[in-house]
């Protein structure tokens, strides 16, 4: 701890005596006027204040950021982070290179055991369970079998790594969504560690492997979704390197109306901002609207800053924060701390503080505006009022497809079919509901709704309603918690009877898990090419994901996906059109059933309480007796199977420590790519073709077709990964005219195959590889395995008119140069078309942003010579590629630590 500006003091508290690193003292000291910087900006700083040491972190950067401005500019910050979080299908990947690293080691003769992720990190299983029952007791049984069944595998892995690594723990399957068991366990606000002969308070704070990462935001947390590499290089230590962002304060005042949810407050908080455009900027909440929301709505409301387009959507500590500690059966040490902390450290929101804080824009919104609202039909931040949603569902059947449409004729809007059962039969049409789930964390995170939803069937059930039996209807709760609370309002009966029985606890409806629908209803969809809907509680609703039959889908509050359950239909206008009717042929209308807030507010204080989360989070890494009785592989060392089709050791380390940085000669050019290429085109992703080279490989292994299951299960197997990297349907490779897909060409002999097939080729010649790009290139998810795939391919460089920020640091951390054209030059002002042979030229000596020569000689013999800029853009960055990449970084300097000692 090098601190340089001397801000390190003492903290007593109720629970103990802390040292802490004082942001206050900078201001006091005239570096810099942090009351004025806001609430997110200051916790980035006390990160770089804690982690100053000269190399990773400097003295230099802390002053950087200590002078933010509302318009911050190129500010570059290498930012350490208390913790990691992953999801199971991001996971795998990390834990497999955990696992070779260990390998590395004691390949070496070093001990194993020294590797461990350096930072805290948990592994939360919840993407891998699928809606197949619903509707009856049985479904959660069920759908739990399969899941063990499908994944067995991977989980074998993850349970070897639940024993074997430190500094690593694991929630089994069945126990809840990643976001909502952070939200109300994991999360700690304030963390504690051992340094130096002083016990160390500092700001919890995390990236994590899944975009809604940022649900946490809600708790005063700092957190947000990352790439694979990203979580791999912060769990072993290594700094995030971001910009400083622009930070966006959005002013909330007021108070919500009755009849309006946190789930219709969001969704209008989504459309505003995506209007406004937050792309790569934080978003920081304030105002006296702040102190009216519960923190369970403040999480809905990070939980989406995906969807409305920023890093975070951030609510600073307050008096909220503390109760919500209460409330989820915190320590009462840990709450004491948490208040001393975020006081003496100006890190606690009031109505004075906030008053002082400088934001680089301005937006507001008064709550009581606020109406009952879904979003859709295919994007999450196309809001529409419920009275309104008839009118908008109708209107988009005919729109074209370009305006987010479905573009039928006229003489297509009358169709239906007609589906018989055993002992009925019904009519499907556009717009009938096939799927009604209650799901995902950004709302079964939050007590109002899901109790809201429960009271709404009480009543719904008591006027004689029923669920159409068209429906799926499923309950898939964020942690069992609410099941508990459901249990003991004596709600969750009047659900099920409603068939909103349990399914599983894990994300699915949301991420596309919402398994097959009944084959008479698939059939008549088919049949009819209708357009039918789906009503999620959900934050995603991109056309194609929730499910393959439906077109139309709509995210809604809890409370509205029980109303559509009982219409069975998207065309309804809840406002003039009743629900039903009772035994005795009356209308009954959604106001006749809609649940007051104080009918809410009351079951919630009749049975939330925090002895129900002691209960449930005292055994949460313990898993049910399937994952007890998992014969998983133990020792220091992960057995591999070679028969595995879904885990394999990664060649990553092969070579370690022997890598050397030479100039790049006699490279070929495997594709040549436009702008905007997207990681989406580059990574691996969705179904598994079978005259693909993966679906080849996986046929060479006794794999039947039906049973490829998807590349994102799979990304434990760097042989499937890697024969998918490139092989886009939608892809353009411009050496080839008129041709789309993941298609090459081997040169000099002028052959076309498959990307993979080529690059073995020229691997198998010794031949080094390039891609040449233009703008923008990498942009869209942060897929690890756009890297790794491309650093697998024998790719040394990537030639690009400018790179997305993060692909361009997973190149770099995978050994990949990523270089970049000079200003004003591209391909074509130097009439590059790829059939060159390429010499990279200046590389041994490598400083940051170094200019390299780049020679291009072509067939006729002539030559272009021109200087590219290598976009290392640190002193670590270069350590990074000497070495081969992030990780092999990190283990040469574990090693070397452990021969010195």
């Amino acid at each position: 701890m090098k601190d340089s500006f001397q801000t390190l003091k003492t903290l007593n508290t109720p629970s103990g005596t802390y040292a802490y690193f004082d942001l206050t003292e900078l201001e006091r000291k005239g570096i810099a006027e942090v009351s004025r910087l806001p609430f997110s900006i200051r916790i980035m700083l006390e990160s770089l204040l804690r982690n100053e040491d000269g190399y990773q972190v400097t003295r230099e950067d802390i002053e950087a950021l200590a002078r933010w401005t509302p318009e911050p500019g190129e500010i570059n910050v290498p930012l350490k982070l208390a913790r990691v979080i992953l999801q199971d299908f991001t996971g795998v990947p990390a834990v497999v290179d955990l696992a070779a690293m260990r390998d590395a080691v004691a390949e070496r003769g070093g001990d194993p055991k020294r590797i461990n992720p350096v930072v805290p990190a948990d592994l939360v299983i919840d993407h891998s369970v699928q809606v197949d029952a619903f509707g009856t007791a049985y479904a959660f049984f069920y759908n739990v079998e399969k899941e063990y069944e499908r994944n067995r595998e991977r989980y074998l892995l993850l349970k070897w790594a639940q024993g074997a690594l430190q500094n690593f723990r694991v929630v089994p399957p069945g126990t809840g969504i990643v976001h909502q068991v952070n939200l109300e366990y994991l999360a700690k606000v304030v963390m504690t560690k051992e340094e130096g002969g002083l016990t160390l308070a500092f700001p919890d704070s995390l990236v994590g492997t899944d975009s809604h990462t940022t649900m946490v935001n809600g708790l005063g947390v700092l957190g947000w979704g990352v790439g694979g590499i990203e979580a791999e290089a912060v769990m072993l230590g290594q700094p995030y390197y971001m910009l400083a962002p622009k930070v966006v304060g959005f002013k909330l005042y007021g108070e919500l109306p009755e009849g309006a949810t946190a789930t219709d407050l969001v969704l209008t908080i989504t459309e505003i901002l995506r209007k406004h455009g937050v792309v790569g900027k934080f978003v920081e909440f304030y105002g006296p609207g702040v102190a009216k929301l519960s923190l369970a709505d403040r999480a809905t409301i990070a939980n989406m800053a995906p969807e409305y387009g920023a890093t975070m959507g951030f609510f600073p500590v307050d008096e909220e924060t503390l109760n919500y500690l209460r409330l989820t059966g915190r320590p009462e040490e840990l709450i004491a701390l948490v208040e001393a902390y975020t006081k003496a450290n100006g890190l606690f929101r009031t109505p004075e503080a906030e008053e002082r804080v400088r934001y680089s824009e301005y937006l507001e919104l008064d709550l009581s505006t606020v109406e009952p609202s879904l979003a859709g039909p295919k994007r999450p931040q196309d809001r529409v009022a419920l009275k309104e949603v008839k009118q908008s569902f109708l209107a988009h059947l005919t729109k074209p497809v370009k305006e987010r449409g479905f573009g039928l004729t006229p003489d297509q809007l009358n169709k239906k079919v007609l589906v018989k059962r055993q002992d009925e039969e019904f009519e499907l049409t556009h717009g009938s509901v096939v799927i009604a789930a209650i799901t995902s964390c950004t709302n079964t995170s939050n007590p109002t709704v899901m109790l809201g939803a429960g009271l709404l069937a009480k009543k719904a059930v008591e006027a004689g309603l029923d669920t159409k039996p068209w429906v799926k209807s499923s309950l898939a709760p964020g942690s069992k918690v609410v099941t508990d609370y459901l249990e003991a309002s004596g709600l969750l009966p009047f659900l099920e009877a409603l068939r909103f029985h349990v399914v599983g606890y894990g994300c699915t409806t949301c991420i596309g898990n919402s398994g097959p629908l009944p084959e008479d209803i698939a059939k008549a969809v088919e049949e009819g090419n209708l357009v039918v809907a789906a009503v999620l509680s959900g934050n995603r609703n991109f056309e194609g994901r929730i499910n393959p039959h439906v077109k139309a889908n709509y995210l809604a509050s809890p409370m509205l996906v029980v109303a559509y359950a009982l219409a069975g239909r998207m065309d309804i206008d809840f406002t003039t059109e009743p629900l039903g009717y009772d035994p005795n042929g009356k209308p009954v209308y959604l106001k006749d059933i809609w649940p007051s807030m104080e009918e809410i507010r009351e079951a919630m204080a009749k049975t939330l309480d925090p002895e129900l989360f002691k209960k449930e989070y005292a055994r949460v890494f313990q898993g049910d007796e399937r994952w007890q009785a998992l014969p998983a592989p133990t020792g220091e060392l992960f057995g591999w199977d070679p028969e595995s089709t879904y885990i394999q050791k990664p060649p990553f380390f092969q070579n370690l420590g022997q890598h050397q940085v030479r100039d790049i000669r006699g490279a070929r050019v495997l594709l040549v790519l436009g702008d905007s290429v997207t990681t989406d085109h580059i990574s691996p992703a969705g179904a598994i073709p079978v005259k693909s080279p993966a679906g080849q490989y996986l046929i060479s292994k006794g794999v039947k077709p039906e049973d490829f299951n998807s590349y994102g299960s799979r990304r434990g197997n760097h042989e499937v990964m890697m024969r998918g990297t490139f092989a886009n349907i939608r892809i353009k490779n411009l050496m080839l005219d008129g041709v789309e897909g993941g298609y090459a060409k081997k040169l000099p002999e002028g052959e076309v195959d498959f990307v993979y097939n080529v690059a073995m080729r020229y691997q198998q010649e010794g031949t080094p590889l390039l891609v040449i790009a233009g703008k923008e290139y990498g942009t869209g998810s942060s897929r690890d395995w756009a890297a790794k795939g491309t650093f697998l391919l024998g790719i040394k460089a990537v030639l690009a008119e400018s790179f997305e920020r993060i692909h361009r640091s997973n190149l770099v951390g995978m050994g990949v140069l990523p270089l970049e054209f000079l200003p004003g030059e591209n391909r074509e002002t130097l009439g590059l078309t790829g059939y060159e042979v390429y010499d990279i030229l200046g590389l041994e000596d490598l400083t940051p942003r170094k200019k390299v020569e780049v020679v291009a000689r072509r067939e006729d013999g002539t030559e272009v010579r021109f200087q590219a800029i290598a976009r290392l853009d640190t002193r670590v960055e270069v350590d990074y590629y000497k070495n081969g990449g992030i990780l092999q970084t990190v283990l040469l300097n574990m090693l070397k630590k452990a021969k010195a000692q």
